[in-house]
């Protein structure tokens, strides 16, 4: 098998996301799902889904797009996410009289749109917990022995690192999450070799890195710290202002971050591996070796998506 490109390599605006035994993968246009069963099949779901910006040229501006896109992902990550669950062999557990209780009132379409209305709500709210509210409350409660603003929001800054980074090593060490992000690696793997010009087999994209300068992991990491360089001009006056103030500063982190993680993802030079190097070197908690069946189904996933008119290319 030859590895030589059989095209210019590119850099695509492809992305991905790794699920319980599968992958998702979104281009400009479409959406598409592998996943892989027990006996080694794949199953492939695609559907259109176009990014926010196609539909609507405003949420096509630089920063805006950076928001509609993060709250669309997350919408079909979240959706899919779900669904892996159910699909993985294995999964057991009899449905509650709830459960049957929704699905005898609901159609599935609504049943499934409740379930990831649910899902999305506590996916937003968590972090908001983790990140926001808990990191602000446990630093206000240093502000009797600690004067300086500056140094209470060190502190905060470094509790959120901790909370995140402490959070990322503990999911690496769960057996189910070491598979998912397996799967991970094998979505990264899978884009490099197309970004390379490579035809996409498993022997070519075995060898790719596994880091990614555009990956999710690298992309919240930069949320935060940049959220630590902003926060730390706010004052310490009031605890539930200060809050506040971080919740409706959200977008602005989300569509800055959007930004950048797009530069570094685009270019290679000296200034932008700075700036991707802290985010490539979490990644060592969330990207692990893919095996070859995690390739094929990375593969399946990313060729229903690769538009044939180059709209994929930055």
């Amino acid at each position: 098998m030859t590895h030589e490109p059989s095209k210019k390599p590119i850099k695509t605006s492809i992305g991905g996301q790794a699920l319980i035994e599968g992958i998702l993968m979104r281009g400009p246009d479409k959406l598409a799902v592998a996943y892989l069963r027990a006996d080694k099949s794949i199953e492939v779901e695609t559907e259109d889904a176009p990014l926010p910006g196609k539909k609507h040229k405003i949420l096509a501006i630089p920063f805006l797009r950076g928001v509609a896109n993060m709250i669309h992902s997350l919408t079909m990550g979240i959706r899919y996410l779900t669904a892996s669950a159910s699909k993985a062999e294995g999964y057991e557990g009899e449905p509650s009289k709830f459960d049957l209780w929704l699905e005898k009132k609901l159609s599935k379409k609504a049943l499934d749109n409740l379930t990831t209305g649910i899902s999305l709500f506590f996916g937003i709210l968590l972090p908001v917990v983790l990140y926001i509210l808990l990191p602000s409350f446990l630093t206000s409660l240093l502000k009797p022995v600690i004067s300086s603003s500056l140094l209470l929001n060190l502190i905060e800054g470094g509790i959120k690192m901790l909370i995140f980074l402490l959070f990322l090593f503990l999911t690496s060490r769960m057996k189910d999450m070491k598979r998912v992000y397996s799967f991970h690696g094998a979505e990264h793997k899978t884009i490099y070799c197309y970004e390379k010009g490579l035809p996409l087999t498993v022997e070519n994209v075995r060898p790719q890195k596994r880091f990614h300068p555009r990956c999710g992991t690298s992309f919240l990491f930069v949320v935060l710290f940049i959220g630590i360089l902003i926060y730390s001009f706010i004052s310490w006056d009031s605890l539930w202002m200060r809050i506040l103030i971080r919740i409706l500063c959200l977008p602005v982190l989300v569509g800055v971050t959007y930004e950048i993680n797009r530069l570094v993802g685009r270019y290679d030079n000296f200034l932008t591996r700075i700036l991707r190097a802290p985010g490539l070197l979490v990644q060592h908690l969330t990207v692990f070796e893919p095996d070859d069946d995690m390739i094929r189904t990375a593969i399946e996933a990313v060729k229903p998506v690769i538009p044939g008119d180059g709209s994929d290319k930055w």
